[in-house]
C-alpha cells in the first residue's frame, strides 16, 4: 500500500515540472494582458500544489533531497567530501 502512495508523489512532483517550464512562455503568447497573467497565475498555483502534494506523500527525507536537486543553485556545484573524515 505505501509503495503506491510513494510512486503517486514521485510523479506530482515530475508533473510539476512542465507547469513551472511553461511559465516563460506566456508573455510571448498572442493573448491580452489579463489572459497572461490569469494563465501565469494558474501555472504557478498548480506547480506549487502539486509540487508540495508530491513531496507530503514521498516524506520528508527524500522530498528534501528532491527539493536539492531541482534548485538551480545546486546543478553545477561539485559535491563536496567530508573533508574531517580521516
Amino acid at each position: 500500500m505505501k509503495n503506491w502512495i510513494f510512486k503517486l508523489g514521485v510523479v506530482l512532483m515530475i508533473i510539476s515540472v512542465p507547469f513551472f517550464l511553461c511559465i516563460p512562455i506566456v508573455p510571448f503568447l498572442d493573448v491580452e494582458t489579463k489572459t497572461k497573467v490569469t494563465l501565469t497565475t494558474i501555472l504557478l498555483v498548480s506547480g506549487e500544489v502539486l509540487f508540495w502534494a508530491g513531496g507530503l506523500l514521498v516524506g520528508k527525507e527524500l522530498f528534501t533531497k528532491y527539493k536539492s536537486y531541482m534548485n538551480p543553485r545546486n546543478w553545477f556545484r561539485k559535491k563536496s567530501t567530508n573533508e574531517n573524515s580521516d
